[in-house]
Order: C-alpha cells, then structure tokens, then sequence
C-alpha cells in the first residue's frame, strides 16, 4: 500500500474535516469547534494565507495531515514554520508513513528558506516524544504558556 504526500486540495475539504475532529475530539478530548471554522481555516490555508496544510492519502483515503503555520524568529530575524500538527489514524502511527510526513514538513521549511522548524506535543504525549527524539529532534529550553 503507499502514500502520497501532497498539499491540500479543496476537494479534500469534506475528508479532512472529519480528519481533524478525529485529532481535535478524538485524540485530544478537545470540544468539537464548528464546521464553518474548521472550513475557514482549511480554505486559508490552501491559499498559504499565514500558513500550509499537507495530506496523506491512501488508496483514496486521508489517513493524516500537517499543519505548518508561518512565523519570524526574532532572535535570528528569520522566517520559521511552526508545525502546529502532526496527526495520522492510529493504525499509521509510528510508522514509516509518520516518518515520511515529518520529512515533508522538515523539507518543506528548507526548500522554502526558513530558518527551521518548532513544534510542541503534550507533555503527556510520550510516543510522540520519543518519536521526534528519533527524528533527530531537540527539546528547548522554552516553557510553553497560554492565555485567553
């Protein structure tokens, strides 16, 4: 079975919208947010309107996606993407298929000039933890807040 790795589409709307409730509701317990403003943000992405998804599909079916947004550094005063998903169905977890949809953000982000890649994951989030440390990652020094 293979996979092809490619930027959204907006055919791909409907599909990965029940994609992201899976990794939003699904993974991370989150509240399901509305249609409308999971098809804003899928539509202004596709335009690389501050940021850029990328799929994975199989056999005609979506089995992951990337989120990458676009950010400045201001310590380097250079570009960064900032990968803000990382999620496919649990049978493709940890494998060669996760593996591949990381390189794709990873080149992505060099073949575009930036100056590198950040994300963060869950502090209880230890497979993916040990996943990216596999990917050659480095955790930060940064602690990580939010506010509303």
């Amino acid at each position: 079975m293979s996979s092809i790795i490619r930027e959204v589409e907006l055919k791909d709307k409907e599909l990965l919208t029940e994609l992201m409730y899976a990794y939003i509701v699904g993974f991370y317990g989150k509240p399901r947010p509305d249609v409308a403003k999971i098809h804003r943000l899928i539509s202004n992405l596709h335009h690389e309107q501050g940021g850029i998804q990328f799929v994975v599909e199989t056999e005609g079916q979506l089995i992951g996606f990337a989120t990458l947004y676009f950010a400045w550094s201001t310590m380097r005063a250079d570009p960064i993407t900032i990968m803000n998903d990382l999620f496919l169905l649990a049978p493709f977890r940890g494998t060669a298929v996760e593996e591949a949809l990381f390189r794709h953000c990873q080149n992505y982000t060099k073949e575009h000039g930036y100056a590198y890649m950040s994300w963060i994951t869950g502090r209880d989030n230890v497979r993916a933890q040990a996943f990216f440390d596999q990917m050659g990652a480095t955790r930060t020094d940064w602690v990580n807040y939010s506010i509303r």
